[in-house]
């Protein structure tokens, strides 16, 4: 049998109180709703180890149409833990990075849904402005706008 391949990054996963709420930020960044549905049904249930489940998701996609974020908002159960305002050195996954064009002016706009900046807006080497917010729910979301042509990855290869 061949040895399986890694193909591509689909999506992560956020679970959210708001589906509405967090569309509307996600858009705001620049990705677009690709799809809305609710799920459920025992093979949903099979599948996430809840059993008996329904969930209405939306499918977020990047401009590139390469990488998806799914907000899930649970009908039932109802959710049982809250990890939204874990600060940044807990275990686990806790944010995404977007490159963006213009940190400042996202940042103004982002600031209609309640974002805050997490610590300050600095820059890496040369090559990223970058900062961390707190957007819609207390997600976590990282913010890169690359200066010149140089990237993180020229870094890492030297």
């Amino acid at each position: 049998m061949a040895k399986s391949k890694l193909l591509e990054m689909h999506n992560v996963g956020i679970v959210v109180e708001s589906l509405d709420n967090a569309i509307s930020f996600f858009q705001e960044i620049g990705l677009t709703l690709e799809g809305r549905m609710v799920v459920a049904g025992e093979w949903a249930g099979k599948v996430t180890g809840l059993k008996d489940q329904e969930v209405e998701i939306a499918m977020m996609v990047t401009p590139d149409g390469h990488t998806r974020i799914e907000l899930s908002q649970f009908i039932s159960p109802k959710t049982i833990a809250d990890h939204r305002t874990a600060p940044v050195n807990s275990l686990g996954y806790l944010r995404i990075m977007f490159r963006v064009d213009n940190l400042e002016e996202l940042i103004t706009r982002l600031k209609k849904h309640g974002t805050t900046v997490v610590g300050e807006v600095v820059l890496f080497e040369n090559i990223y402005k970058l900062c961390y917010i707190r957007g819609v729910e207390g997600i976590l979301i990282g913010l890169a706008e690359q200066i010149g042509t140089q990237t993180a990855t020229d870094l890492l290869e030297n």
